[in-house]
């Protein structure tokens, strides 16, 4: 079960990272909006921090994207839908 958890977070972690590369936005950047350190920010990118819906929230619009996005579906995905709109 706990490995399932694991990589579920993984998995939203690398989709916001995967649209952030898309949006040219730096960790730099979203860290800003979200004031909180870069550092804090990278260890939420790499899956070491867990985020609360809040904060997920807070990414979502940031990034201009459906939070649910984030959840289901994958970074290939992800990408893909965002570059048809």
């Amino acid at each position: 079960m706990n490995e399932s958890i694991d990589t579920r977070i993984r998995s939203v972690a690398l989709n916001i990272r995967k649209i952030r590369e898309y949006r040219n936005y730096t960790q730099e950047y979203l860290a800003m909006k979200l004031g909180i350190s870069q550092n804090a920010y990278s260890k939420i990118e790499l899956g070491y921090t867990r985020i609360t819906l809040e904060r997920l929230i807070q990414i979502s619009h940031i990034l201009d994207v459906d939070t649910v996005d984030l959840l289901s579906a994958n970074a290939e995905d992800l990408v893909r839908l965002h570059t048809t709109k």
